[in-house]
């Protein structure tokens, strides 16, 4: 055995305490969801905040997720590395973004326990840097047509198609591509339309506003509390806004730790996206979030959450703390909220409009959320009620192994729910039983 591995042993060690006292300290907290959500007092973690993730362990034979009642799921394609977001093309095919984060600098033994612990959980490595191109020509579920669309990119994570050009958010920035209606693969240099700085929360978002003047991305922040400074953070943890006609762009929005998915709530024309709060203060505190995206909102990263609740670990600006927007939606601490799509009523048996969300799972609390795909009920452009499970069982009961980890989900061509789930390197299919 390696002294790399015997030292990541030791820090293993001693964070499983940890874990142990942080479980027995926070017995009986309640997970903050909904409007009203209960978030407990902050309790500061120093130096060695939880760390906790399950093995990477997939897919074997029949086994897959667990599908709600009413409900089934099937596997639409298999064998993927990696596949992390999804876009269905208006001709019917299907693309699938192949990425991964890769090893980050380290400062701290944390640094050094969280790498170990992220490639265990195949978290990180050797990213493809592809979107593969899917078909299902004979409408059975499973695609049978599969091929490369798109190769060469820097960790590709949002897609978006406006009339004869496509759209790729790579982690440098986003790049347009020249596309042929029809096309299976774009092999034209794409063309830089902003710049990104790379490293810590890495995915790059897309989704062009309905009228296809606009493209929104999201950009999360370099690192957990602008532990950098905010210099190194200029530029990040915002959704931007790109004027396609112009080639211009703008923050649209700040404060957002690490905005991800984005969706149009329909009825009111709204940006909506889910938003990865902070580490090292709870399991339950703050929580990850949905919400409405105003136009110059700040949502305060890194100073407060969940409106003003200031964070005593940051350097303060009260005044914009003063103007910081509470989120709509809680959804619980640590759930890695990511995907994000809207579900018109009826789309699954038994389940009305709402936004569906792919929980990757947490890493960071004693007793692990998240890991499973859910669904918030919307009333008259809000959301209206609990959350209601549409695929779960990504866990083991003991929660030492995840056969797989949800991210994106979209709405494939024949209107099933489509998520791909980057552990077991799968895009799953869900429709009514």
């Amino acid at each position: 055995m390696s002294f790399t591995d015997v030292f990541a042993r030791v820090v293993a060690q001693v964070g499983a305490a940890a874990i142990v006292l942080r479980r027995q300290d926070g017995r009986g907290e309640k997970q903050a969801v909904g409007t009203q959500p209960v978030i407990p007092k902050a309790k500061p973690q120093g130096s060695l905040p939880t760390l906790k993730m399950p093995t990477a362990k997939g897919w074997t034979g029949n086994h897959t997720p667990v599908a709600a009642p009413g409900l089934k799921v099937n596997a639409f394609a298999r064998d993927l590395k990696h596949p992390r977001w999804i876009h269905t093309l208006p001709t019917g095919e299907v693309l699938v973004a192949e990425a991964m984060g890769e090893d980050g600098s380290v400062k701290t033994i944390f640094d050094f326990a969280m790498q170990a612990t992220m490639k265990r959980a195949a978290a990180i490595g050797v990213s493809m840097n592809r979107i593969t191109l899917f078909s299902d020509d004979d409408g059975d579920g499973v695609a049978e047509v599969r091929g490369t669309f798109l190769e060469g990119l820097n960790r590709p994570f949002g897609m978006a198609l406006v009339g004869e050009t496509f759209y790729v958010g790579n982690t440098d920035g986003v790049f347009a591509f020249p596309y042929a209606p029809g096309a299976t693969s774009i092999t034209a240099p794409g063309r830089r339309l902003t710049t990104f700085k790379p490293g810590g929360h890495w995915t790059r978002s897309l989704l062009a506003s309905a009228d296809g003047q606009k493209l929104y991305a999201g950009v999360g922040s370099l690192s957990n509390i602008g532990d950098s400074g905010m210099e190194a953070e200029e530029g990040r943890a915002a959704i931007y806004e790109l004027d396609l006609a112009t080639g211009s762009s703008r923050i649209f929005a700040g404060g957002l730790r690490n905005p991800v998915g984005l969706a149009i709530e329909p009825s009111t024309g709204s940006l909506w996206t889910v938003v990865n709060e902070r580490d090292g203060i709870g399991d339950e505190t703050p929580p990850d979030y949905l919400t409405s995206v105003r136009d110059g909102g700040f949502y305060g990263w890194p100073y407060c959450y969940w409106g003003q609740t200031v964070d005593d670990r940051v350097k303060q600006d009260p005044a914009l703390v003063a103007t910081a927007i509470r989120p709509d939606y809680a959804l619980g601490g640590h759930t890695a909220s990511l995907g994000l799509c809207w579900l018109p009523a009826g789309t699954l048996p038994g389940f009305p409009e709402g936004m569906v969300i792919g929980q990757h799972g947490s890493w960071n609390r004693s007793t692990l959320s998240g890991y499973k795909v859910v669904f918030v009920p919307f009333e008259n452009g809000k959301p209206s009620g609990p959350p209601r499970d549409i695929l779960s069982g990504f866990l083991a009961p003991d929660e030492k192994v995840s056969y797989g980890r949800p991210v994106g989900v979209t709405l494939g061509p024949d209107g099933a729910l489509l998520v791909a789930d980057d552990v077991g390197d799968v895009i799953w299919r869900v429709t009514g039983a």
